[in-house]
């Protein structure tokens, strides 16, 4: 099976465009150059996209950029149809470092996103819910410090997922893990992504792990050069669950790191 990069003509066809950007480009304050520039990024509906590319490129700032966390110097987000020109809690973001307040227990950690949006029980009964999600039943009085760095990352997505986001934005969520655990919650985020129970529509990954995007991703973006701008996009045609035991799979990981100037490499 090829790696074959998505015909425009197919993409159109899929189901309707959830976030969408036109145009994108950033130039940080006082910067001589863009970072990044004319970014069109297309995520459709139950799809798992990712971005990738050397660093400096600007991935995580894109991010931002998406979720309006940083606005954009140029450009347009449209989520579902719908300019985007402010913060909003449909669209989440999970940060590379596991950001769970020691403090605070795990409950109380997810929690957070809901404060002043709903009452107190309310507000608990929705935080368990998103526990339970996540694996995480039981813990829900522990502390950070009580928990291993992978219970603190799904900490850190049920609080993401909380405030009943359309879009999850994920900046390097494993990177931090020893890779046992990455490896297992790798296995689990697609599931937690799309399962009915919340209401993600569809997700945006950033990563440098061509072996987790290509398990985790239905479409790649690969940005490269300086500034930035996306040289090419794959469809991953693979069936789920997938094994990197197949030649396929080292397939599209080659063509990925054609785009990326460097030498592949199998594990």
């Amino acid at each position: 099976m090829d790696a074959n990069p998505i015909p425009s003509t197919a993409i159109e066809k899929e189901d309707k465009k959830i976030l969408q950007s036109i145009g994108l480009s950033y130039r940080f304050p006082n910067a001589s150059k863009f970072t990044f520039t004319d970014i069109n990024l297309k995520a459709y509906k139950d799809q798992l996209v990712a971005i990738v590319g050397p660093t400096g490129t600007g991935k995580s700032t894109l991010l931002r950029n998406l979720a309006y966390l940083i606005p954009p110097t140029s450009g347009t987000v449209l989520l579902e149809g719908k300019p985007v020109t402010k913060p909003s809690s449909r669209i989440s973001l999970v940060h590379q470092s596991i950001a769970t307040f020691p403090w605070m227990t795990a409950l109380e950690n997810v929690k957070l996103s809901l404060k002043g949006k709903m009452d107190n029980e309310q507000a608990t009964k929705n935080a368990q819910k998103m526990l339970d999600l996540v694996g995480l039943r039981g813990v829900e009085d522990n502390y950070p410090k009580e928990m291993s760095g992978g219970m603190r990352q799904r900490v850190a997505i049920a609080r993401s997922l909380v405030a009943s986001p359309s879009v999850l934005l994920m900046d390097e969520p494993f990177v931090h893990l020893d890779e046992l655990t990455a490896t297992k919650l790798r296995d689990e985020i697609y599931k937690i992504v799309f399962n009915p129970r919340n209401t993600l529509k569809a997700a945006i990954l950033v990563s440098h792990n061509l072996h987790e995007v290509v398990h985790l991703a239905d479409y790649v973006y690969v940005m490269n050069g300086s500034p930035a701008t996306v040289i090419d996009t794959f469809k991953i045609d693979l069936p789920r669950p997938r094994s990197e035991r197949t030649s396929n799979f080292y397939d599209y990981i080659d063509r990925i790191m054609k785009g990326l100037d460097v030498t592949p490499q199998k594990a």
